[in-house]
């Protein structure tokens, strides 16, 4: 390679090493992206047309009606809607607590600091075990309501560390000439410590909200009883673990035509809405976001 006029040339070796590495990568790009592009197409496609097989990158015969069956159907309506429901009300409470949880333990003078954190770290690197926590949620009568998706998960200790370095970031300053001017702690809090605190906010909102929404662990374990209480995770996880789908090309065409909706399509559909919703918001909080995975890695 030979700068020319404050110009690059690039030789043949440059050239060709180029032209593998793009190559590379796209053949990676590829792998990563078909899987979900495929599924987007067999969601748009007829569900008959596509038991008969030969649809790869686009739809053959174009349709919503795997989409009007997702939400037609009870079953998979109401696990959608508690899925929402979850992911917006224990992502905003997880992230309120984690404020006032960590700003609290941000404050040196605080009495019994030490204790806390012992604690939040003892709780961090040591389990009780499943069933003394199915126990735990038994005696605390979380089990079988909305509410054990809410509670357990509004304090994550992983959060608090984030939060309270964060915290310990912001200059002094501020608080200090707010208290001189007479303001209350919660007014600092309010006001002062929160609109400088939106990329912290904006990366816990995000984790949570990540976490509440493919969530089916807790579906599976802890409201068994309560079939309307169960997630979209936990019915793809269902719909995956079944084996009712004819085995062959033929019988697969004629379960189709019966219903006109298969259940490979359906399920298929339900994975694309699954993941559109994550698509959609990520961008939104992508500013944020990357800016709250580097907090604390540069001191001021």
């Amino acid at each position: 390679m030979t700068r020319v006029k404050n110009k690059i040339r690039l030789t043949k070796e440059d050239i060709v090493l180029d032209t593998v590495v793009y190559i590379f990568l796209a053949i990676v790009f590829f792998l990563c992206a078909y899987p979900f592009w495929y599924g987007l197409v067999i969601s748009f496609n007829d569900s008959v047309d596509t038991s008969l097989g030969g649809v790869y990158f686009w739809p053959r015969e174009w349709t919503l009606e795997n989409y009007l069956k997702f939400f037609r159907d009870s079953t998979w309506a109401s696990s959608f809607l508690v899925s929402v429901l979850r992911t917006v009300i224990g992502s905003t409470i997880t992230t309120a607590f984690t404020m006032l949880v960590s700003y609290g333990l941000s404050h040196q003078q605080l009495v019994f600091r030490k204790v806390y954190m012992g604690i939040i770290i003892f709780s961090m690197y040591f389990s009780g075990g499943l069933i003394p926590y199915y126990v735990l949620l038994k005696n605390l009568k979380l089990l079988n309501t909305f509410f054990v998706y809410i509670i357990p998960p509004a304090l994550n200790t992983f959060f608090i560390f984030i939060a309270i370095t964060f915290f310990n970031d912001i200059p002094p300053a501020l608080k200090e000439s707010a208290k001189l001017d007479g303001a209350s702690e919660m007014r600092i809090f309010r006001s002062i410590i929160l609109p400088v605190s939106l990329p912290l906010m904006a990366t816990i909102l995000l984790f949570s909200a990540v976490g509440q929404w493919n969530a089916w662990f807790d579906s599976a374990f802890y409201c068994l009883a309560r079939k309307d209480l169960r997630t979209l995770g936990y019915m793809l996880m269902e719909a995956i673990n079944q084996a009712n789908m004819p085995s062959n090309a033929v019988a697969a065409a004629q379960a189709a035509a019966s219903t006109r909706v298969n259940p490979l399509a359906v399920r298929v559909t339900a994975m694309m809405i699954s993941v559109i919703p994550i698509l959609v918001i990520y961008p939104a909080l992508q500013k944020y976001f990357i800016t709250g995975l580097t907090i604390g890695s540069v001191k001021g």
